[in-house]
């Protein structure tokens, strides 16, 4: 006891007292969790029943005979490739339109980050799935303007994926303030300079702006890449992966074979191999770095 006090009363220990229970949950919640899962991995488990080891097998039958696995590999990366370059151009443009200081500026920057606050919801997905129903309020609105449909926008093959890209272009609002936040940072003698040499607002945008803000854009792409590659609400909700499974993403077929299937060995390994991909397009987009973004002084 004496030797613990000692501890607590030095800067360190009190330190390691105050973090220890971020540092607990951390092993208990998260590190033992991810070792759970490699281990079932190569396991035949059903949560019902002690796991038995199979080694490879699960590995080998996703990449031989599971059609279901690269039909929905193949939907996240249509999803993520759409939805991430379309949510930070929008934030990018919202963020260039809010630079300017008013009056107004602090209420105008809450209510475009709201969305990123809500949007994750569960209640935010229903309320969008109906929206975009056959007798929800878009087609009650196109009715306004004499445009009398019944289409149920999530229940087509064509469109219901994009509903769920409008979705998340919609919470744009965790990018915008990362772009705000840079822009600020520019110096404004640089924009005064430009102005001398008889530069416009577009030249001034790709000559000083963009390079500037490249760093920026590197960080919220690889946000927003693993995000994508990792959504699960919004199809779960909304979609469900229909219809015919055109908008299954991965998470939701890890969590089907997980807990509607009881396959939960498999899906470990699933899950297993998406955090290879993440992992190879998060080294990807460090690995090209150097071919766009600027590192140099201002």
């Amino acid at each position: 006891m004496n030797r613990l006090k000692q501890i607590a009363n030095t800067e360190g220990g009190a330190g390691l007292i105050f973090a220890s229970p971020f540092i607990f949950g951390f092993f208990v919640f998260l590190i033992i969790p991810i070792l759970i899962s490699f281990y079932y991995s190569f396991c035949n488990y059903d949560i019902l029943s002690p796991p038995v080891w199979n080694g490879l097998k699960n590995f080998k039958e996703i990449f031989t005979d599971d059609e279901t696995f690269w039909r929905s590999l193949f939907v996240t990366f249509r999803y993520s490739f759409a939805a991430v370059p379309l949510k930070l151009a929008f934030a990018l443009v919202v963020a260039l339109i809010l630079f300017n200081t008013t009056k107004m500026s602090g209420l105008y920057r809450g209510v475009y980050y709201l969305p990123s606050i809500l949007g994750g919801s569960v209640a935010v997905s229903i309320l969008w799935r109906r929206m975009f129903s056959s007798n929800g309020t878009i087609n009650a609105l196109l009715g306004l303007i004499g445009i009398n449909t019944q289409f149920s926008w999530v229940g087509e093959k064509s469109t219901a994926l994009w509903i769920l890209i409008l979705l998340t272009v919609w919470q744009f609002g965790s990018s915008m303030l990362i772009f705000l936040a840079s822009l600020k940072q520019i110096p404004s003698t640089l924009y005064e300079a430009a102005r001398v040499d008889g530069a416009n607002r577009w030249d001034q945008f790709w000559k000083i702006t963009f390079p500037l803000l490249t760093p920026t854009i590197h960080f919220n792409l690889i946000m927003q890449t693993i995000q994508g590659f990792l959504a699960f609400t919004q199809c779960y909700i909304i979609t469900q992966g229909r219809p015919m499974d055109s908008t299954l993403l991965y998470t939701v077929y890890v969590y089907r074979q997980a807990f509607e299937f009881y396959n939960t060995g498999y899906a470990s390994a699933l899950a297993w191999i998406m955090l290879f991909v993440v992992a190879l397009f998060t080294w990807l987009l460090f690995a090209t770095k150097r071919f766009w973004v600027y590192e140099g002084g201002v």
